[in-house]
């Protein structure tokens, strides 16, 4: 099968309606890598065919599919620690006593960031309510966050007294991975949650991260996406961004802090 232009472009605009994503003309090989045994095994001729069935609501689980195939999903635990030890020193000690702490790990993919915060939260708070909601657009990924079990390799970026307290190294047949501890996993919850909206009620937050996510959107799309979150935020809550995505002068309601760190501001 020959990807056309044509057909290129008509995913194009359907990945972009359904997500806010861009694919540039460097991503065509990417999806003949990620569709095409798949075409194959529903027995289609072409990519045009695959697209058509996977346009408008003829067939919504398949449309998930590619849209699960297609999204970027690049994450590890205890990425960028400046942000980590912003939120242990300066925003958890001023967590007033008895309020539910919140936060929202707006585009999760497969729960590292989630667990990351999780964490921090148990170590710094303790027994004192707080909650952790992930979200993302992918069905696939949230699986596995749900499960919460990781490649051993993937723990590497994991402080070791956290790794000893939350981790458990698999045996037997689960050799080679490790698994969140399931008092850290039942305080984390995950949804799906596609943020150009409308958003599920999910209350307001402390604290909401999007990090390394508003580069893969065009200037319209990140504002509308930002703009989505806003009156999900706490008076004086703060937005973490990821080092390489600059929201200054983007949105009103949002000042800097620190480098990819922001605070609401009405």
């Amino acid at each position: 099968m020959t990807l056309t232009d044509h057909e290129f472009d008509f995913l194009r605009k359907l990945l972009y309606d359904a997500a806010g994503i861009n694919l540039t003309a460097e991503k065509k090989a990417l999806v003949i890598g990620r569709l095409t045994r798949r075409i194959e095994g529903l027995g289609l001729a072409s990519y045009g065919d695959y697209f058509r069935r996977i346009s408008g609501h003829a067939d919504p689980d398949e449309r998930q599919w590619a849209i699960d195939a297609l999204t970027t999903n690049e994450t590890f635990f205890f990425r960028e620690p400046a942000h980590f030890a912003f939120l242990s020193e300066v925003i958890l000690p001023a967590v007033p006593a008895g309020e539910t702490f919140r936060v929202w790990s707006a585009a999760s993919s497969s729960g590292e960031e989630a667990y990351s915060i999780a964490m921090l939260l148990a170590e710094r708070l303790g027994q004192r309510p707080w909650e952790i909601i992930g979200s993302d657009l992918s069905t696939k990924v949230l699986e596995k966050a749900r499960r919460g079990q990781y490649p051993m390799e993937r723990a590497e970026k994991i402080p070791q007294p956290y790794l000893r307290a939350y981790c458990l190294k698999g045996a037997g047949g689960q050799e080679g991975t490790f698994l969140i501890d399931s008092t850290l996993r039942k305080r984390v919850r995950f949804q799906q949650a596609n943020l150009m909206g409308p958003l599920p009620k999910l209350g307001l937050f402390d604290v909401i991260f999007l990090r390394n996510v508003l580069i893969y959107f065009d200037l319209a799309t990140k504002r509308r996406v930002v703009e989505n979150l806003l009156p999900f935020m706490k008076p004086d809550g703060y937005f973490f961004s990821g080092h390489s995505e600059s929201l200054t002068g983007m949105v009103a309601g949002l000042a800097q802090v620190k480098p990819a760190i922001y605070r609401r501001a009405e």
